[in-house]
């Protein structure tokens, strides 16, 4: 256990001198593995290959083609418009249209960041315009963009379900309703913080006319997440061929309407590929770390003590909401999950908890990584588009964090928002 903890130690000390997450990881693990003989090293590189030899892994590149596809050809913006000719109405009703915007773009990015950069691109000059502080407009944006991982489809929800042995399918199912609930938790918070400080005063009436025409003009968008998650949830595509077929539907319809020509698909293919190459060593090194402590029986020691405190179901799930909002701070939803899916799985099976529930639990949580500091990849994303200090936008985002926090807890300790739409 010395040279565990000794390899643990060594990883941490890489990645806060700035070494790449899997090359720490993956030196860490090779430490372990020559320390306590656990696995023979000439295992190590058959192990890498099988821990991303996954057809489910496919979806990923496909996803982030989609998303990048849906913003070339101006797709996006019809959804946009959409969402605005919805919600435009209300009081607070650009701000509500643009977090409306999130949620719809994430039905098919799978992915905060792009999310982000998507939608921060098409609506903060139109936020600014409507009386938004740029600071805040920024968080607003940001904190709706958490959504990218939360509603399917999910990157992090495939990297999970292929990590705990969980069909991404199950969970995109059970993630849907948790994810909406964090959407609309954005929406109100936001309604209410405009109320407070009268940023927008938006008081038109809803004009069917207007919504039927932006609902035709969106008609192509509109079908790209229909086709995902409709055909996930009938059971008639896998996730990975739901991807492959959205793809085929955003890349299709920009060429038929002259949005989009051969020469922006390498550009295209650039950007999946760069995420792929984010992700997928990160997966590799960890699954075989993961491997290595279920060899070494570090899970089950570390469940043996903790209960050995006498502790329940309600602090087990407090702890684990204080450790994925702590690790979310600091480090990337990916590695997050590879690291404490294993080895806080047993834990939660220990006290009861649903696997599907500790799943979507875990997912919700991490997204809150996505805008605190210092990590909070969205608030760089935000602040790289707009040159606002990253200082300034976490500022006018705690709001929206306390609020998912809240949220992750009503989720953590209500088991059947997870569970209900799979009938358990």
């Amino acid at each position: 256990m010395n040279v565990v903890a000794l390899s643990v130690v060594g990883l941490i000390a890489l990645l806060m001198i700035g070494v790449p997450f899997w090359v720490s990881m993956g030196l860490g693990t090779v430490a372990m593995l020559v320390g306590t003989q656990a696995l023979p090293l000439t295992l190590v590189g058959e192990a890498l290959f099988e821990g991303v030899d996954s057809f489910a892994l496919i979806a990923i590149p496909l996803f982030v083609l989609t998303g990048d596809a849906m913003v070339r050809t101006g797709l996006g913006e019809k959804l946009l418009n959409f969402a605005e000719a919805s919600f435009g109405s209300l009081r607070s009703g650009f701000g509500t249209s643009t977090v409306m915007g999130c949620g719809l773009f994430a039905c098919i990015s799978g992915s905060d960041a792009a999310d982000a950069a998507a939608v921060g691109r098409l609506t903060m000059a139109r936020l600014v315009e409507r009386g938004y502080p740029k600071e805040y407009a920024c968080a607003l944006v940001a904190s709706g963009a958490c959504t990218g991982i939360l509603i399917p489809p999910s990157i992090a929800y495939i990297i999970i379900g292929l990590v705990l042995g969980v069909s991404s399918s199950t969970l995109f199912l059970a993630a849907f309703v948790p994810g909406v609930i964090v959407l609309v938790s954005v929406m109100v918070t936001n309604a209410v913080i405009n109320r407070i400080k009268g940023y927008e005063h938006a008081n038109g009436r809803f004009d069917l006319q207007v919504w039927l025409r932006a609902l035709w003009e969106a008609r192509f968008a509109l079908s790209i997440p229909l086709i995902i998650l409709g055909g996930i949830y009938s059971g008639v595509f896998t996730p990975t061929e739901s991807a492959a077929v959205a793809v085929t539907v955003a890349v299709g319809t920009g060429l038929a309407q002259r949005r989009l020509t051969l020469a922006d698909f390498p550009a295209m293919l650039g950007t999946s590929a760069r995420v792929c190459g984010v992700v997928l060593p990160i997966i590799a090194v960890a699954l075989l770390f993961s491997q290595a402590l279920t060899v070494l029986n570090v899970p089950q020691q570390f469940v043996e003590w903790v209960m050995g405190f006498g502790t329940g179901r309600t602090a087990i799930v407090l702890l684990f909401l204080a450790i994925w909002v702590v690790a979310g701070m600091f480090m990337e939803t990916g590695p997050n999950i590879v690291v404490f899916g294993p080895l806080l799985w047993p834990l939660a099976k220990a006290v009861g908890m649903d696997q599907v529930h500790f799943c979507v639990f875990m997912i919700t949580t991490l997204g809150l990584g996505f805008i605190t500091p210092p990590f909070g990849l969205n608030l760089f994303v935000m602040s790289g588009l707009t040159r606002t200090p990253v200082s300034a936008i976490a500022a006018r985002a705690a709001p929206f964090a306390l609020v998912m926090v809240g949220v992750s807890a009503l989720i953590g300790f209500v088991p059947s928002i997870s569970t209900f739409a799979l009938g358990r």
